[in-house]
């Protein structure tokens, strides 16, 4: 049996990946690493969920292109960067996996930052996705822990932070410092997304492993 080979990082933990699926795990993707797979010639899935940003280049979507071409190969993306790889690449036979595919191929999110994050040697995060504090904040407003005017204020003002540098201790700083009148509110934030977050991305990429590993072995 050809192990799927997965390209994953900070979006889901391997050993919670272990769990779901048996896999040859790689990191996060970087620019290259998909010109080396056309060495293989065994039929096998390929699953791109994190990449490289800031440490490196990503693989570009010529490189991807070039693997879904080849007959041996069945690529998949989902979660960080194969969502949006997926989306520029679908025409072509890539699969997109999950809700942050959908967001990108329905142009409600439409930038690279939205998933873009920073992690350490263990893919210990460094600074949170924009699409997961969207998420975050836009559950907090469902909840009532926040309101409309908050919402959309800590939303705006997340999104203008570099990505390497978005973080929920930054976002709530500056939230305390520009919305001074909605102090409640941000304090109440403060008081929950520590405790409760959860991550879309995280999410998507175990939506992508559990359908892969439905799949018929081969």
């Amino acid at each position: 049996m050809n192990l799927p080979i997965i390209y994953l990082g900070p979006s889901l933990e391997i050993n919670k990946a272990k769990k779901i699926i048996d896999a040859d795990f790689k990191p996060p993707a970087k620019k290259g690493d998909f010109i080396n797979l056309n060495l293989l010639t065994e039929r096998r899935d390929i699953v791109l969920i994190d990449g490289v940003f800031l440490q490196e280049y990503p693989p570009s979507p010529i490189e991807v292109f070039q693997v879904i071409k080849n007959k041996n190969f069945k690529v998949y993306g989902a979660s960080s960067l194969g969502a949006l790889r997926a989306v520029e690449l679908e025409n072509f036979g890539m699969q997109g996996i999950g809700k942050i595919f959908e967001l990108f191929k329905k142009n409600i999110i439409n930038s690279d930052d939205e998933i873009a994050v920073t992690f350490d040697s263990n893919y210990n995060l460094l600074s949170e996705a924009m699409i997961d504090i969207r998420y975050n904040i836009f559950l907090c407003w469902k909840k009532g822990i926040i309101d409309e005017e908050t919402k959309q204020s800590m939303v705006n003002l997340a999104k203008r932070i570099y990505f390497p540098f978005r973080s929920y201790e930054n976002i709530i700083k500056k939230s305390l410092h520009f919305f001074p009148s909605k102090e409640k509110y941000i304090s109440r934030f403060s008081n929950y997304i520590f405790i409760n977050k959860v991550s879309l991305k995280e999410l998507d990429a175990i939506r992508a492993l559990e359908y892969i590993s439905s799949l018929p072995k081969t």
